[in-house]
Formats: C-alpha cells, structure tokens, sequence
C-alpha cells in the first residue's frame, strides 16, 4: 500500500472497537479523510495529543483500494489549539464549524481555501480574538466559498441599493428594503454590509478587529445562520448545541 502524507487539522475523533480510534481529517491536499490509528487508545504514547479534536498535524497514512477508511501509521502534532477549548461556547462553535465542513464537502476534494479559513481562525481564537467576531468571520467566508452568499446590498424587488434597514428574502438569495418586504424575520441591519466589506479585505486576527457591538454581531450572525441552514436544508446538531448554551 501506498504512503500518504498530509496537512490537516482533525475535526473529529472517537473510539473504535477497544484498543483504536476513528479520526477524520480535513486534509489540506486531499479533502477530507477518514481514518484508523490502530492502538490510539492502547498507548498514549504513540499519538500523544496529536488526534485531538482541531489539532493541526502533519498525518501519514496508508490507502487500501475499496476501504472507506485510510490506515493511520503516524500522526506529528504542529499545533494544539486545547487551551481555547476548554471555553464551552467556543468547544462548540468548533464543533459546529466541523460539521459544516464535513457537510459541504466532498471526500478527496482539495479546498485549499477552507482549510486556511479554519486555520487562520483557530490560530486567532488562540492569539486571544473574540470569539464570536471570528465566528461571523468564519460564517461569511463558509458561504462565500460554497457560493452560498448572496448580494445584500441591493434590493430584489426594486433593485435600489439598501441604505438603511433591509430583510433577508424568503428564499435566502437576497434582500428586500423595508417598501418591498412582504416577509420581515431575518432583519439585515445597516451595519451587515460594513461586515462583509471588512471580512472580505482583512484576514481574522486579534488585534485588527472592528468596532462592532455584541447586539451587531448577533443580528449578523443571525442572518448568515438562516442562509446556511437553508443551503444545507437542515439545521446543523451542533448549532444546537452551542443556542442551547
């Protein structure tokens, strides 16, 4: 059987059967990759932290031809990210951003850009950024990237730009202004496409947020959750999770 080497950040891993572990691996070079590390639970030593939920690592495995799951022969840890994990609320987000990506894409699919999303945000969270700024951060690009965001900033009915208030259109491809809405749930507040226009020209970091309150970053959570869940045509488990908290 062939080697493989791959970057890749562990999204999620569990017991199977007694002695071994089921891992998958959002690769950066080969999509997402399922795999078992025989004796993960025998011997701490062997991996050591390194198949950690959000670890950053550099994993070698073996493919067999018809088996949905790789061989893991060794897994290096790069980079841990469990100090910012024992934040419930942020545990969960990272929850919930796995279950996106294994949701939208495809097994052995290269996306390069997705996974430098999710690195540059876990490294963020752990330089000390606010959670749920970056959490918008990630939201946006998420579906910026699966062609999933829509045009905000002028409306679908009359086709002037929104200057003030606006609201998500019921199919979630756009927005209405407050004339033409004949369905007001999803509110776009004014200072949604001041976001959009700051995430779209700046990488997430610690130090170069914008001053965006906490009510703003809900309302614009709020809205780029709907259009998620509408692409995905249900609601992640793990968003539920995190509302619940």
């Amino acid at each position: 059987m062939p080697r493989n080497q791959a970057e890749a950040i562990v999204l999620r891993a569990s017991k199977f059967k007694d002695q071994d572990k089921s891992v998958v691996f959002f690769t950066r070079e080969h999509g997402l990759v399922e795999g078992i590390a025989k004796g993960a639970l025998k011997s701490k030593k062997r991996f050591g932290s390194s198949l950690e939920p959000m670890s950053y690592v550099e994993v070698f495995y073996y493919e067999k031809e018809g088996n949905r799951y790789v061989t893991v022969g060794d897994c290096d840890l790069i980079e841990d990210f469990y100090e910012v994990q024992t934040n419930p609320p942020v545990l969960f987000t990272l929850a919930y951003f796995a279950e996106l990506i294994e949701e939208s894409r495809p097994a052995s699919g290269e996306d390069d850009l997705l996974f430098r999303l999710l690195l540059q945000i876990l490294l963020a969270l752990k330089a000390g950024g606010e959670p749920e700024f970056l959490a918008a951060y990630f939201e946006t690009w998420y579906l910026k990237i699966n062609g999933y965001l829509p045009d905000l900033s002028s409306c679908k009915g009359c086709r002037q730009d929104i200057v003030a208030t606006g609201w998500l259109s019921h199919q979630k491809d756009g927005a209405v202004c407050e004339s033409c809405a004949n369905y007001r749930k999803e509110e776009i507040i004014p200072e949604f496409l001041d976001f959009l226009r700051w995430v779209k020209k700046n990488p997430p970091s610690k130090t170069a947020e914008p001053s965006f309150s906490a009510d703003q970053i809900q309302s614009i959570r709020g809205v780029l959750r709907e259009i998620i869940i509408f692409h995905l045509e249900h609601s992640p488990k793990t968003l539920g999770k995190f509302l619940d908290k």
